[in-house]
């Protein structure tokens, strides 16, 4: 067998192969005797036509087509290693001639695109601050404050922002109350965001037993189309107002949250610096990946190949599809909840798609460059790592998981921590 291969645009190529002398005429054999072991003619039975009464019934061109599927697969197996292709989809396959003396078969073939590599260590990306300061400290003891507040009603006085009101409120458009539209003895956060825009704002200023109408527009994209932007009027009575009372911040209420060595304020201030240290080193090890992955990516060249996006996309859509099941929803359900078709949902996956595909074709291209090799110890390792993790027997993971997926994945990640090497100053100093 003879072969060419001539690469196209978008990493689209063409294979041709000549297939000719014993190679073709074996094909050939075979295929007259599979088609002859399906012929049937009268007074003999299916397949045991002589040979030379069934060659006066199969036509040569029969023969030659058959032939064909006989030796294409060998064909384009022994082209691809010829010319080392990395093929991402399959082949799509031509007949340009054909003869009882040779064949020339083309293969139109995707193959994993050409990657032009940047600068991939050199990127002047620095890590954010993982200082914590004494503001966001006091931020979080406001917000273990508000976990532990009560509701006092007020005897006197007016709703204020952050009060909680206890209203009775009945909806109508054009003079005519809606469905959904009606409550009683509705607990309130006035500020919560949690009504209608303008709704909250409204009851500001009432007073116990008070009745007042609220002029509001429901949102443009309203789950309900008949309401959807226009313009309605509530009927509100506020019964009760209560104010919002705050604990005293002291170690009795830090020993209500349980915290293990927690018992003072000192202790629950210490635990709670480390624990905004590391939410904010975990956070800025993940920015800064993020950002090295779009610079590198951003700095290499290579044309992506729309079947690995749409492969990708497809992928993403099947996820999305199970976290839905998972919370009892299907996707029709969640296009009819939220106003998105399934063509705008799969459109929003594809420019994620084309980024997550581009991103890995930059990692194996860093790999290769970087001559990454993973030995046998370290997938071993990563399979018990699993395991550990999902609490299953090392041999059930590596039934699930093939070793070249494990190696693949631990390749990607040899090369992420190339690229993130360049050792960034920090943004400010830490404390």
């Amino acid at each position: 067998m003879n072969s060419t291969w001539e690469l196209k645009e978008k990493s689209t190529g063409t294979l041709k192969t000549t297939i000719e002398g014993e190679t073709w005429t074996k094909a050939q054999d075979k295929a007259f005797k599979k088609v002859a072991s399906k012929l049937s003619l009268p007074g003999f039975r299916t397949g045991k036509v002589p040979a030379a009464m069934a060659k006066k019934h199969i036509s040569t061109q029969e023969i030659l087509l058959e032939a064909v599927d006989e030796i294409a697969t060998e064909a384009l197996i022994g082209g691809i290693n010829e010319h080392e292709l990395q093929i991402i989809a399959r082949p799509a396959l031509d007949i340009e001639s054909i003869d009882e003396d040779k064949v020339t078969l083309v293969f139109e073939i995707q193959v994993k695109p050409e990657v032009k590599l940047g600068d991939y260590t050199n990127l002047n990306i620095k890590k954010d601050s993982t200082r914590v300061t004494k503001k966001e400290i006091e931020e979080q003891i406001a917000a273990f404050q508000e976990r532990y507040a009560e509701l006092e009603i007020k005897e006197d006085g007016e709703v204020e922002n952050g009060d909680t009101a206890v209203i009775d409120f009945e909806g109508f458009k054009d003079g005519v109350a809606f469905d959904g539209g009606k409550g009683e003895n509705y607990p309130l956060g006035i500020g919560s965001g949690s009504f209608i825009p303008g709704f909250e704002e409204q009851l500001i200023g009432m007073k116990a037993e008070e009745t007042r109408e609220i002029n509001v527009t429901f949102p443009e994209n309203y789950g309900e189309a008949s309401l959807a932007g226009q313009p309605v009027v509530f009927k509100v009575t506020v019964h009760e107002i209560k104010k919002k009372v705050l604990p005293a911040y002291d170690d009795e209420l830090v020993k209500q949250a349980n915290i293990k060595d927690v018992e003072t304020t000192k202790d629950y201030e210490a635990y709670l610096k480390e624990d905004l240290k590391k939410r904010k080193e975990n956070d800025a090890e993940t920015k800064y990946t993020n950002d090295c992955l779009s610079k590198i990516c951003e700095n290499a060249e290579v044309e992506m190949p729309q079947v690995m996006i749409d492969e990708e996309t497809d992928r993403l859509m099947e996820d999305f599809k199970q976290r839905l099941a998972q919370q009892g929803f299907s996707l029709e359900q969640f296009t009819q909840l939220s106003g998105q078709d399934e063509a705008a949902i799969r459109s929003q996956m594809a420019l994620d798609a084309e980024s997550k595909v581009k991103v890995r074709l930059v990692l194996e291209a860093v790999a290769v460059k970087e001559n990454v090799e993973i030995k046998e110890d370290a997938v071993e390792a990563e399979y018990k790592r699993i395991a550990d993790a999902y609490g299953m027997e090392i041999d059930k993971v590596k039934g699930l998981v093939s070793s070249d997926s494990i190696s693949y994945d631990l390749r990607l990640r040899e090369a992420i921590e190339i690229v993130k090497k360049n050792k960034p100053a920090k943004k400010t100093e830490e404390e």
